[in-house]
C-alpha cells in the first residue's frame, strides 16, 4: 500500500468519525426543546465511546487491504505517510484533532517502542501553520444600531431555541439588571460597547448556555447566561455569571462534558481560554466532549512541565487506599492512580471490577461533584524522577502494571485526576467555621449523587477532596454502583433484653444491604463532625430518603443540580 493511500484512509476514517461526532452532538438542541432529558443523557453517553468505534474501523479498513503490511512496521513507508498527512492538515479546520486520531491508529497497530519518535505527532505539528479566526466560531452585535434591550433580544432570538420564552422582556430586563450589578465597570452607553457571542449554544443536561464577552473601553467583561425550562410554559433565563471563578466552576473537571457544535475546535477553545485564561487547553477540549484530544494536550503538557521541572515523584498525601496506588509530583497539580496487584480483605472484588466503575463514572453525570479521569496506557517516565521511597512501593505494589527499561518507567494502565486536598487532611487544619462549611459540602455532595443515580459506596472523608473553590469533590471510585442497585434498610430494633447486652449481630446482611443510620458511625470518629452532619443534612440517616431517592429515579425523574449559587439565579413568580 502507498503512503498516500494510508494517509488518505486515515485521514477518512477521520472525516467520517468528526462527521458523526457532530451528527449525534447536534440532537442536542432538539431534545432540549422537547424536554426530553433521557435523550440528552443518550447523546453524552454515545459520545464517549464513539472515538474508540471509530479507531477500530479505520484500522480495520487498513488491515483489509494490506494486512502484512500495515501490521509490520515500514518505517520508509511510515515516515513519509506522516509527511503527507501533515501536509493535507495544514488548513483543516479540525487539524489538532485529525492529529490525534492519527496517533491513535499507529499506536493501535504497533509496539509502543515506535510511540516517542518520528512516526506519530508527540508535539503538536501545526504551531507554526496559520490558525483558524476565532470568528469563526462568535457573532458580533452592535448596540449602536439598535439599542441596548433589542440588541439582547436579537442575540437570544437567534439562538433559535425551537420553545417559546415564557416572559423574554421580564428575562431581558432582570439580565440587564444582574449586569449592571455584577459587572459596574462595564457602565457605558449602548454605542461604547460590542457584543461577541459563540454561535452555538453549550448544552449539558436540563440547561443550554450562552456564552460570550462585552468588550468595551472598560476591557473585556466574560459572561455566561442560564437557560432553562419551566416544566409546562416554556423557557426563562435564570441565571448571569460574570465571576471568572464561577465560569471555571461551570466548565469545571467534575462536571460531565458539553455538547456544543464546532467547525473549528481550536477557535473555539482559545475563545474560552481568553475567557478563562487559567485553564489548560487540554481542561477546555474536555469540557466540550473531545476528551481525547484533552489527552493529547495533557500529555504535552505534562512532558513540558517535566523539562521545566526538577522535583522528583513521590507518594501522595492522605490515607493510602486498598485498591489505587497513588503518586504525584508535587509542582504538578495531578495525582497519578495506578490498580494495585492485591486489594485488601475489605475489597471482594477484582481489577475488572475496578475498571468497569471508573468507566460508569466517566460516562455519567458528574454533576460537579466527580472528579474527571484521563486514563492511559503504556504512559513512559523517567525513572530518574521517581523518589526512592515511591519506587519502593512501587515494586510492592503494582509490580505486574510496570516495566523498567533503561532510563525509563513505563505504567501499563494508569489513571490521572486533579489533585486536591483530602477532606480528612483538610479538617486536620481547619478553623471551626471552615470545618462546619465542609461537612454541610459534603452532605451536598451525597445529595446529589444520589440524586443522579450515583452511590459512592467508601464514604469515607478520606476518598473527598476539597477543591481551590472550596467545593467538595468524590474522587474514590472503586465502590461506586447505581443507587437503584442497592437495598436501604433500617436497623433492626432489638426484640428482646438479652439484645441489648450482645454486640453480635443478629440480623443477616446481604452484600448490596445498606443502613444509612450508620452513616456517621463509619465516616467519621469525631463527634462534632458528626453534629455537624446531622444538623445540616437529617434525612442522609433516614433510610426513606434513600428510597425515595430510587423511586424518583425510577420514574424518570431527571434532577438539575445547579452549577452556579442560588444567589446568582433570577427570581421567577410562576
Amino acid at each position: 500500500m502507498q503512503p498516500q493511500h494510508i494517509a488518505e484512509l486515515i485521514l477518512s476514517g477521520f472525516r467520517n468519525h468528526y462527521k458523526l461526532f457532530q451528527a449525534i452532538t447536534a440532537k442536542a438542541p432538539l431534545a432540549f426543546a422537547h424536554r426530553d432529558w433521557q435523550k440528552i443523557n443518550e447523546i453524552s453517553k454515545l459520545r464517549i465511546s464513539h472515538y474508540d468505534d471509530r479507531v477500530n474501523e479505520t484500522i480495520a479498513k487498513l488491515k483489509s487491504l494490506n494486512e502484512q503490511q500495515i501490521i509490520t512496521l515500514d518505517q520508509t513507508c511510515w515516515l513519509e505517510t506522516k509527511q503527507l498527512y501533515q501536509q493535507f492538515l495544514r488548513f483543516h479546520p479540525q487539524a489538532e484533532l485529525a492529529e490525534t486520531f492519527y496517533n491513535s491508529v499507529f499506536c493501535r497497530l504497533f509496539h509502543r517502542r515506535y510511540f516517542n519518535n518520528d512516526f506519530i505527532f508527540v508535539k503538536a505539528t501545526l504551531a507554526d501553520a496559520p490558525a483558524l479566526p476565532m470568528e469563526v466560531e462568535y457573532r458580533s452585535y452592535h448596540p449602536v444600531v439598535d439599542g441596548l434591550r433589542p440588541t439582547i433580544r436579537k442575540i437570544i432570538n437567534q439562538f433559535d431555541f425551537k420553545a417559546p420564552f415564557v416572559d423574554l422582556e421580564r428575562d431581558i430586563r432582570l439580565l440587564v439588571k444582574a449586569f449592571y450589578k455584577q459587572a459596574p465597570d462595564t457602565h457605558h452607553q449602548a454605542w461604547q460597547m460590542r457584543f461577541d457571542i459563540l454561535q452555538a449554544p453549550f448544552y449539558r443536561n436540563k440547561a443550554a448556555y450562552i456564552v460570550g464577552r462585552v468588550v468595551s473601553e472598560s476591557g473585556v467583561q466574560p459572561f455566561i447566561i442560564a437557560v432553562l425550562h419551566h416544566e409546562d410554559k416554556g423557557l426563562y433565563l435564570d441565571a448571569l455569571l460574570t465571576k471568572s471563578s464561577q465560569m471555571r466552576v461551570i466548565f469545571g473537571f467534575a462536571r460531565a462534558y458539553f455538547m456544543v457544535e464546532t467547525h473549528a475546535p481550536s477557535a473555539l477553545v482559545r475563545f474560552l481560554n481568553q475567557l478563562m485564561p487559567n485553564k489548560t487547553l487540554a481542561e477546555l477540549y474536555n469540557a466540550i466532549g473531545f476528551h481525547k484530544q484533552g489527552k493529547t494536550e495533557f500529555y504535552r503538557e505534562f512532558l513540558s512541565h517535566l523539562d521545566h521541572s526538577n522535583d522528583q515523584l513521590v507518594i501522595a498525601p492522605g490515607t493510602p487506599g486498598m485498591v489505587m496506588m497513588v503518586f504525584t509530583l508535587p509542582s504538578f497539580g495531578y495525582v497519578f492512580k495506578v490498580i494495585k496487584d492485591t486489594f485488601g480483605e475489605s475489597k471482594p472484588f477484582g481489577r475488572d471490577t475496578v475498571l468497569k466503575r471508573y468507566q460508569l463514572v466517566k460516562s455519567h453525570d458528574r454533576v460537579g461533584r466527580m472528579a474527571d479521569t484521563i486514563e492511559y496506557s503504556n504512559v513512559v517516565f523517567p525513572l530518574a524522577r521517581f523518589d526512592s521511597k515511591l519506587l519502593a512501593e512501587l515494586h510492592k505494589t503494582i509490580g505486574s502494571s510496570m516495566i523498567i527499561e533503561g532510563e525509563w518507567l513505563i505504567i501499563k494502565h494508569l489513571y490521572i485526576e486533579r489533585r486536591m486536598t483530602p477532606l480528612n487532611l483538610y479538617l486536620e487544619n481547619a478553623s471551626e467555621q471552615q470545618a462546619f462549611e465542609a461537612i454541610e459540602e459534603y452532605g451536598q455532595a451525597l445529595k446529589e449523587m444520589i440524586a443522579v443515580n450515583i452511590f459512592p459506596g467508601d464514604m469515607l472523608l478520606k476518598n473527598f477532596g476539597v477543591s481551590k473553590h472550596n467545593r467538595i469533590i468524590f474522587y474514590d471510585y472503586d465502590e461506586v454502583q447505581y443507587l437503584t442497585d442497592m437495598n436501604f434498610r433500617a436497623l433492626p430494633k432489638a426484640k428482646s433484653y438479652d439484645d441489648y447486652l450482645t454486640n453480635e449481630q443478629s440480623y443477616s446482611v446481604a452484600p448490596q444491604d445498606v443502613f444509612p443510620e450508620q452513616l456517621c458511625t463509619f465516616v467519621t470518629a469525631n463527634p462534632v463532625y458528626k453534629q455537624y452532619l446531622l444538623s445540616t443534612h437529617p434525612e442522609l440517616e433516614d433510610p426513606a430518603y434513600w428510597r425515595q431517592a430510587q423511586y424518583n429515579y425510577k420514574q424518570g425523574v431527571v434532577s438539575h443540580i445547579y452549577p452556579y449559587p442560588a444567589a446568582q439565579r433570577f427570581i421567577h413568580y410562576w
